[in-house]
């Protein structure tokens, strides 16, 4: 009775009773299983201090006691970060260590990780004739200035069963064309020159430069890696394009562009030089970011009439180079084309080319022609002064060659130049001159060419007048400046001759 009295007060009572006979029972099992997780336990927390290079048995363990996280928090994680990278490992480093060694000196390890820079990055490579080429590309600046990193160049012939020299090798001549200007990564132009004509009988072959990095700053390893610099399929060296007459009078290479350029400035600098230059001429624009759709739709005409080329150059912004390497592009550009034109001019879309009155672009290039470089004198216009002489509301719709007439008079100092040369006596260039040419250069030519430049007027998108003044003379900020109408008198038959050419099709551009 008092059992039946327990069980209705207490209706879990039978329940208890039952589980700790169970355990009762059990107990020795019960023991062991205890026993072998507090064992397990115990040598998980030793692994903990364990070194991470003991072996991978170690760490795959310590993977195997770390806990999952929790179904929310996966799910937060998966919504909110993003996927992981997949990692390649190439070859797993052995980490030295420090050892004491017998007498007592603690001999201190240093390990290396990973690369800085590229030994070298291939842009281009060009035949200079029968027996020469030039290969354009970057190579790491701290290691040319630290190093002595060494080129050799390589010909293999496609047909190496049946050539004498199947093994052509001549140590390469570097080039640095940028004067030290590189940031990390600096413009090698390797020239190699065999002692005789390779490829010459069209059978094809390859050009291999092997850039060895001469310690790199580190004196234990000189590293090399091989390069295919060219490739040529049997057939295709024509020995004739290196004495045929060129195709151009003059050919343009511009440096990179980049930024929000200005669709009219664009206009107004290719109209006019087309116009100057003449038929036998080529314009070659670098696009680094600069030709966006508005300025495309600017050149396009001219792309159309065969006078522009346009070459998509934005992969370079992968490496920092000085400039958006304009020198690399500039040195690519020149042996590019360089048996195409029997001028090629070096300057910026900021800066007009003028020629006096009673002389033309030819008769000047032909006064030169003994050079196989000269330079051109700047004249420095205002970016933000414009000459009122006309209704105040009609100034804006001019060209900018029309409106920004206010030229810098300074004295005394030194201005930048630009240039020009006969491409097949150069060798490598730079960007306001070339110091490897064969052949004279000449800066005397004051009077017979120069440049206008309207510095910082095409690179915004931006009315250029800032203030509107009506003097022939005047200062601003401590600099003097006098009216310069030259540029603004050609406007006139620059438009029409636009118009001749291409029609009405840009007569709604804008800034």
């Amino acid at each position: 009775m008092v059992k039946d009295k327990d069980a209705i007060e207490n209706p879990n009572l039978k329940d208890k009773k039952m589980f700790i006979g169970i355990v009762w029972n059990c107990a020795p099992e019960l023991k062991l299983v205890l026993s072998a997780l507090l064992f397990f336990c115990s040598l998980v927390t030793l692994f903990q201090f364990f070194p991470s290079h003991l072996s991978f048995s170690v760490q795959d363990l310590r993977n195997c006691a770390s806990l999952p996280p929790p179904s929310s928090a996966l799910k937060l994680v998966t919504a909110s970060s993003p996927p992981p990278v997949e990692i390649q490992i190439q070859h797993r480093h052995v980490k030295q260590e420090d050892v004491v060694l017998q007498n007592g000196v603690v001999k201190r390890n240093f390990n290396t990780y990973g690369t800085a820079a590229y030994n070298f990055i291939l842009m281009s490579a060009y035949r200079g004739g029968v027996d020469t080429f030039a290969v354009i590309g970057l190579s790491s600046k701290p290691l040319h200035v630290f190093s002595k990193p060494t080129y050799l160049c390589q010909w293999l012939p496609h047909n190496a069963t049946q050539n004498q020299n199947q093994n052509i090798t001549v140590p390469g001549s570097k080039i640095l064309p940028d004067w030290g200007y590189g940031r990390v990564y600096t413009v090698v132009v390797v020239n190699c020159t065999f002692p005789f004509p390779v490829g010459a009988d069209g059978g094809g072959g390859q050009l291999l430069i092997h850039a060895s990095t001469g310690g790199g700053g580190d004196s234990n390893f000189n590293l090399t890696d091989t390069i295919e610099a060219l490739s040529e399929t049997p057939g295709s060296l024509n020995p004739l394009q290196f004495s045929a007459p060129p195709k151009y009078d003059y050919l343009y290479c511009g440096s990179s562009l980049y930024g929000n350029l200005s669709p009219q400035r664009i206009r107004e600098w290719i109209a006019y030089h087309v116009k100057m230059f003449g038929e036998k001429s080529h314009f070659v624009i670098h696009d680094a970011g600069g030709v966006h759709p508005e300025v495309m739709e600017v050149l396009r005409p001219w792309v159309e009439k065969g006078y522009v080329t346009v070459q998509d150059v934005r992969e370079q912004e992968r490496f920092d180079g000085y400039y958006h390497n304009q020198f690399l592009i500039v040195n690519d550009c020149l042996h590019r084309y360089r048996f195409t034109t029997k001028w090629m001019f070096f300057f910026d879309v900021d800066e007009f080319i003028f020629v006096p009155k009673k002389s033309t672009i030819n008769t000047v290039m032909d006064s030169l022609s003994d050079y196989t470089q000269f330079t051109i004198e700047q004249r420095t216009m205002s970016n933000k002064l414009c000459y009122l002489d006309d209704h105040a509301g009609k100034i804006y719709r001019k060209w900018g060659i029309e409106k920004l007439v206010y030229r810098d008079t300074v004295k005394g100092i030194r201005r930048d130049r630009k240039y020009a040369v006969q491409p097949r006596n150069v060798f490598a260039t730079g960007v306001h001159m070339s110091e490897n040419t064969v052949g004279k250069t000449t800066h005397k030519t004051e009077g017979k060419i120069m440049y206008y430049h309207y510095h910082g007027t095409i690179s915004e998108r931006r009315e250029p007048c800032r203030q509107l003044v009506n003097k022939t003379e005047m200062k601003v900020g401590g600099t003097p400046y006098m009216v310069d109408k030259t540029m603004r008198e050609a406007a006139f038959a620059v438009k029409r001759f636009e118009l001749r050419m291409i029609g009405s099709v840009l007569i709604r551009t804008r800034q």
